[in-house]
């Protein structure tokens, strides 16, 4: 078949190699890129005059779950196509913690044949820990098959750290698997450093995102590891390693967002977000959008990726502005995929398949009482997971706690219940336990997302409300709800896997918003974002304290405490 040819002619070509802005015209064949220079109108089918603007590779998202945007593939990529964003490199680990290989292959399938190129890294820990009670176990013989998968460049972040010093069987197999395919691995060990750190590294695992402080990321990029620099929802690290931005570290940094929520793509964009907050910052934008393109390629093996370069993938952006990132087309694999900023159609995947009914059915629980939220009084101090404000690590807290008045829970000192209950095979396990700092004063929250194991969690002023919540949940086969004086206030429905909606970003975002403005009116301030800071408190690979189906974990030790101290 003859190559049809497109000439972008009379722009700015950013070069990511030497960081030159050059007068050049770019000749795109098919889907690659045929070469740059003075070509004329004579050498293609269709010409784009691109005057006034500049082209640069499309940019990458070097660490995403997908899960945590709430969209499915499809939806994802209809809201970051248009802020430039060609490709993302994606763990599907929520997922698999809830769904196993079937989470695996359902988000295979829903991005085959994307306008969005979407990587599949293929999930190191599930569970995360040996503490965490989740919907599978994924060994590495459960893994191989994938390796061989075209869109499978590596092993995700391997979070469980204490395995890889402790040499574990089941985590040493599966990296060994990994550099034997000829993988690359990605890693996820906050505060980690010296000679623990070498240990980490020398087992092959080869980045980083958990990076809290421009020390902590030095220290990984002078011993060789790759360093991704995240701004999400959830943890927003970009302010605090701003020197990385600069010369020599920034030539092994690249840019992701981890987690982030449909309303903060809609409002502030994407990887062009954190593009806009360095180069406001001081930061050359040249040299940010190499690390969130070519370096991003490079950290992950892929090949003739991130570069307006002969040979290279045709992901192109038009850009009105390079600093400012203003994207006015996109080219993904040299076809136009959006037109003024506007994303084109392309083809829809079905969802309401008999191949995804174990992911579109995955809340096996009994309804829930109040009486099954209840502790059991004792005399001493009770330990209380501590919320840190914009973080994800916790702290343990020692309270007393009056139990002849509402079981121990306390709104004017902020200490309200928190319960982990499982809900992938209807065990009856349920943690329960207080926190504070979510400043909730009437009522009670409840979610199907909480990392990683992703149980039905709840955090509440009283138990009846909470059971009331976690019903909810229940009957809405996952999701989000606020509920107070046995009505609920707000809900948003995440009936795959618990995790994500089958609507689009719009409609997420609205019912987000609502599901928002109804914690602040239950009291909860308006800085603190409840359901965020809750989808983390049982997350057992960051420290300090964390919340399980079985109780509280200290995170360090990886054994679980007694409430009473």
């Amino acid at each position: 078949m003859e190559t049809m040819k497109t000439l972008l002619k009379n722009g700015t070509v950013l070069n990511v190699f030497t960081g030159e802005l050059l007068r050049e015209n770019v000749l795109i064949g098919d889907d690659m890129i045929l070469g740059t220079g003075d070509y004329s109108d004579a050498d293609a089918d269709t010409v784009q005059d691109v005057s006034g603007c500049v082209l640069c590779p499309g940019l990458i998202d070097g660490h995403i779950h997908i899960e945590s945007t709430m969209l499915t593939p499809p939806e994802l990529a209809k809201s970051i196509l248009p802020h430039g964003t060609t490709a993302i490199v994606a763990d599907p680990h929520e997922i698999a913690n809830v769904c196993g290989t079937a989470g695996i292959d359902f988000m295979l399938a829903m991005s085959e044949g994307l306008p969005l190129h979407v990587y599949i890294m293929l999930p190191s820990c599930v569970p995360a820990m040996p503490l965490d009670e989740s919907g599978a176990e994924l060994l590495s013989r459960d893994l191989a098959p994938y390796f061989s998968h075209p869109r499978v460049p590596g092993l995700a972040e391997m979070m469980n750290y204490p395995g890889v010093l402790a040499g574990a069987d089941f985590v040493m197999d599966k990296l060994a698997a990994a550099k034997a395919a000829g993988k690359v691995i990605d890693g996820h060990a906050p505060l980690l450093s010296g000679h623990d750190l070498d240990r980490y590294i020398a087992a092959g695992i080869q980045s980083d995102h958990e990076c809290s402080s421009a020390a902590e990321a030095m220290e990984r990029v002078r011993k060789g590891q790759w360093l991704m620099i995240r701004q999400g929802t959830a943890a927003r690290n970009l302010e605090a390693l701003l020197p990385l931005f600069d010369e020599p570290f920034c030539r092994r940094c690249l840019l992701v967002t981890d987690d982030k929520h449909p309303a903060d793509l809609l409002t502030d964009g994407h990887i062009d977000h954190m593009i806009r907050m360095a180069v406001r910052a001081g930061k050359d934008a040249a040299a940010c959008i190499c690390m969130a393109t070519l370096q991003a390629a490079q950290c992950f093996g892929l090949q003739r990726v991130g570069a307006l370069a002969p040979g290279f993938r045709a992901d192109v952006l038009v850009l009105r502005d390079l600093e400012q990132v203003d994207v006015r087309d996109v080219y993904s694999a040299g076809r136009l995929a959006v037109r003024n900023g506007q994303c084109l159609s392309f083809p829809a995947h079905e969802l309401r398949t008999p191949a995804n009914a174990s992911v579109l059915n995955s809340i096996c629980l009994d309804a829930l009482k109040p009486e099954d939220f209840a502790v059991e009084p004792f005399a001493g101090k009770c330990r209380v997971i501590g919320v840190i404000p914009g973080q994800l690590l916790t702290e343990e807290l020692h309270e007393a706690l009056d139990f002849s008045v509402n079981n121990g829970v306390s709104t004017q000192r902020d200490i309200l219940k928190l319960a982990v209950i499982e809900r992938h095979r209807n065990t009856g396990h349920r943690g329960i336990g207080y926190i504070k700092g979510i400043g909730l004063k009437r009522g009670a929250i409840a979610a199907s997302v909480s990392h990683d194991a992703h149980n039905l969690i709840v955090i509440g002023t009283n138990d009846a409300d909470m059971a009331a919540a976690a019903n909810r949940i229940r009957e809405m086969q996952g999701g989000s709800a606020a509920a107070a004086d046995g009505q609920i206030l707000a809900e948003l429905p995440l009936p795959v896997a618990g995790l994500m909606s089958d609507a689009d970003a719009q409609t997420v975002a609205e019912q987000n918003r609502r599901l928002n403005d109804a914690v602040h009116e239950m009291g909860v301030p308006a800085d603190i974002s409840p359901f965020m800071n809750m989808a983390f408190v049982s997350l057992t690979v960051i420290p300090h304290l964390k919340m399980t189906t079985h109780g509280l974990a200290d995170v360090a030790t990886q054994t679980l405490l007694p409430l009473e101290c």
